[in-house]
């Protein structure tokens, strides 16, 4: 039988190695105050492993057994040493193993004995019901000094690393807790809105003076609009006294009343009582229905001024039994809606009123419009004159053309007045009127000159010249800002008057004129409608006019000159897109010859006069339509249009730069919009 060796250290601290007899199969340890790292080497002989000692490993140990311990209880006992003096034993490869402090051992590979207890060990624990950033809030105390705990919130994971022992316990207690013990519970309102419903209990337990488990987030509140159903889920506790409000809630909403009056917040009761009115059967009695599509009313002058505006009505749909299901009607003296009907009737009203009354957005749309012309004409005429005098055979010859200025016989009738009628004659006067008015009206080079030949004839020539160029640069920028699907138009111009009728009736007995006024300017008339991907659709007509001039000199009838695009586009959101263009060339050539004369090669030009006239026109017309959807892209777009006009001004003057700052604050009582960027959607 084998001999059992008594390993005994006395109180000294012996440090000698143990003797080899200790080293048999099963040993029995006494040890007081032994030296740690002595007592590992001790054990490294006595089970035959390696152990790779840290220099941190500081410290003394005492172990008494009184039973013979084998090999793998001895490794135990090194284990469970290690542990209650702060050490933990690593596997280093080999079948080697380091010994070190346990600080920071949650990030080196598992220790040895975690199966057992003794050693270091990290695990995954899935969650199912707990939060995992909740749960290793609530796990974190139980983790040792040395351990960690992370939650992974991607899979409602927790990460542990600790001691085997300890980590049993951990898995032990979350089984405990990560329990479904909450209720859900669907509640269909027969009275009252489940919207509005919901918004009551939400305030309900956000108020301090709320379950303390409802204000943490335990029920969850969901509104089912379809049936009108609210669905509570939480704590058992915390769910059935909210049942309790909601019922209570409905019951009093059913003995409340069947009248109702909803204030708007944006919509128009006058265009939403038809809509309403057409849900529930009752004929339409407001004078003004909703519009089924964009109005677009063409704004020309003359046509159509005292035409009746043609509105589209809503159809009226009537119930199975003829009779409607509710009265709806508008209070004028306030944008309301008073509704009379049973409660399930007026929670369905309320829902739509709420859909429907939302802000409108707008659309601020700016065009470019530019025109350039270049005009250049040319005129060549040459005018004589050959009479006879002193009874001389030579007979009165003379050229006289329209396109060349003067006219030479005007100037002519006019000397020979001069010579041969009284000073008091009215002919001459007119004669020398009508001369006079000829030489102001020419323009260009002028050559003339006149002379007798001998005592038979006398003579005259006129010589004409003119070259003009001639470019002119219409821009005009309109803008209008607008409400979504609401027509809008901006003139700027004069009204210009038109003779569309006169009589002068017998004898010039009663002689009248009837005018109308037609607008001359920069028009813009547009309809946007905002769609759902961002786009906007353009009802637009854009129009360019102005006064040309009388049609001739003996006719003062007005000539308008006027561009006009009238179409439909669509457009993104701040984008420019170009509407329509015009490239016209015109040229010109008039001659007036004699005949046969004007053909002669180098001669013929003293009998012909030429006028060669050469128009060109490019016309280009820009759009570009902003959606401003509240009150920060308002600013956005305001800032910049109020700085631009205060730079101009301030151009213009410097000295009355701060006019237009001081008459916003005096008048409209307000600071001055400055430019800020667009807010992003």
């Amino acid at each position: 039988m084998r001999r059992l060796l008594a390993l005994t250290l006395l109180a000294s601290a012996m440090t000698a190695p143990l003797p080899p007899q200790a080293l048999a199969q099963e040993q029995v340890l006494n040890l007081q105050d032994a030296d740690i790292r002595v007592f590992i080497q001790d054990l490294a002989r006595a089970t035959g492993r390696t152990f790779i000692i840290d220099p941190r490993v500081q410290g003394k140990v005492s172990v008494a057994s009184q039973e013979p311990l084998s090999k793998a209880e001895l490794f135990d006992v090194l284990l469970s040493t290690l542990r209650a003096n702060g050490l933990v034993a690593i596997p280093a490869g080999a079948g080697a193993y380091r010994i070190a402090p346990e600080d920071g051992a949650a990030t080196q590979p598992a220790s040895l004995g975690a199966s057992a207890g003794y050693g270091f060990a990290t695990q995954v624990l899935r969650l199912r019901n707990l939060d995992a950033a909740s749960a290793a809030e609530t796990l974190k105390p139980l983790v040792g000094r040395q351990g960690a705990i992370q939650p992974i919130p991607r899979g409602n994971m927790l990460v542990v690393a600790d001691y085997a022992d300890n980590l049993r316990r951990i898995r032990g207690l979350l089984a405990q807790i990560d329990q479904d013990r909450g209720i859900t519970e669907t509640v269909t309102l027969r009275s009252s809105s489940a919207r509005e419903i919901a918004g009551v209990l939400n305030d309900l337990l956000k108020a301090p003076g709320a379950e303390a488990g409802a204000r943490n987030g335990v029920v969850s509140i969901v509104v089912v609009e379809s049936s009108n159903s609210i669905i509570l889920r939480g704590e058992a506790e915390a769910v059935r006294p909210l049942l309790a409000i909601v019922a209570d809630l409905d019951r009093r909403a059913e003995t409340a009343g069947d009248v109702r009056v909803v204030q708007l917040q944006h919509a128009n009761a006058e265009q939403l009582v038809p809509v309403l009115q057409q849900l529930v059967g009752q004929p339409a009695t407001s004078t003004t229905a909703a519009a089924t599509t964009p109005a677009r009313t063409s704004m020309r002058q003359g046509q159509a001024a005292n035409a009746p505006a043609e509105t589209p009505v809503a159809a009226v749909a009537s119930t199975g039994t003829g009779q409607p299901r509710a009265n709806i009607a508008r209070y004028p003296g306030a944008n309301a809606i008073v509704i009379a009907a049973d409660p399930e009737t007026q929670r369905m009203l309320a829902e739509v009123i709420r859909q429907l009354d939302v802000r409108r957005r707008q659309v601020l749309v700016e065009a470019v419009v530019v025109e350039v012309s270049d005009e250049a004409a040319k005129r060549l005429g040459v005018q004589f004159a050959l009479a006879g005098i002193n009874g001389s055979a030579i007979p009165f010859t003379a050229t006289n053309y329209s396109n060349s200025a003067p006219n030479l016989l005007a100037i002519t009738g006019a000397v020979a007045a001069e010579k041969n009628l009284p000073d008091d004659d009215s002919v001459k006067q007119a004669l020398r009127e009508a001369a006079v008015q000829s030489l102001l009206g020419a323009n260009g080079a002028l050559l003339g000159g006149a002379g007798q030949i001998g005592d038979d004839a006398l003579f005259g020539v006129v010589i004409n010249a003119v070259k003009s160029d001639t470019a002119s640069n219409l821009l005009s920028t309109p803008s209008v800002m607008t409400l979504d699907n609401q027509p809008a138009t901006i003139l700027v111009g004069q009204e210009v008057p038109i003779t569309t009728g006169e009589s002068l009736g017998a004898n010039n007995e009663n002689p009248f004129r009837t005018i109308a006024r037609q607008n001359v300017g920069v028009q813009l008339e547009v309809t946007p409608q905002i769609n759902a991907g961002g786009t906007i659709t353009l009802f637009l007509r854009q129009e360019v006019s102005s006064v040309a001039g009388p049609v001739s000199a003996n006719f003062t009838e007005l000539v308008l000159n006027k561009r006009e695009i009238e179409t439909t586009v669509n457009v993104d959101d701040g984008e420019i897109i170009v509407l329509g263009g015009l490239l016209d060339q015109n040229e010109r050539v008039s001659v007036e010859k004699t005949p046969v004369l004007g053909d002669i090669p180098g001669v013929g030009a003293l009998f012909r006069g030429t006028n060669k006239q050469k128009t060109k026109t490019n016309l280009m017309v820009f759009i570009r339509p902003k959606i401003v959807g509240d009150a920060a892209q308002a600013r956005a777009v305001t800032g910049p249009k109020y700085d631009y006009i205060r730079g101009q001004q301030a151009a213009g003057d410097p000295a009355r730069q701060g006019e237009l700052e001081a008459l916003v604050r005096e008048y409209l009582r307000a600071e001055p919009p400055t430019s800020q960027p667009a807010p992003v959607r």
